[in-house]
């Protein structure tokens, strides 16, 4: 099973990646082909509506990354990790949340669930 810790810092460096075609590959590299993602805002199934869904928070957000805000807790193929999204360097960050998701057999993402702690006003 791939090392959970690495696999977050790789979930959020996607989340992060502003090049469609690199962040493509990396949703498919990353995330099962029947994976899923869920927060309050969305519920996308299927590689391409998570990788659509990485392109429209970009679009939202421009010049926010995601960085972890803590260790990624982790067992049995399954994982949770805080996170901050905002500029480069902002502390606090205006968006924190966490995420809990789990890993198939391959070491591939298969269910993330989203939550928001902290969002603008």
């Amino acid at each position: 099973m791939t090392d959970l810790t690495t696999l977050a810092d790789r979930y959020l460096a996607c989340w992060n990646d502003t090049d469609p075609v690199s962040r493509r590959a990396a949703v498919d590299e990353l995330w099962a082909a029947d994976a899923r993602y869920t927060d309050p805002m969305v519920d996308a199934e299927g590689r391409d509506a998570i990788d659509a869904t990485i392109g429209a928070v970009q679009q939202q957000f421009p010049g926010f990354v995601f960085r972890l805000a803590g260790p990624v807790d982790a067992h049995h193929q399954q994982l949770r990790f805080t996170w901050e999204l905002g500029p480069e360097g902002a502390d606090p960050a205006p968006i924190v949340g966490f995420d809990v998701a789990t890993v198939d057999a391959d070491g591939r993402l298969h269910t993330v669930l989203g939550f928001l702690d902290r969002v603008p006003g």
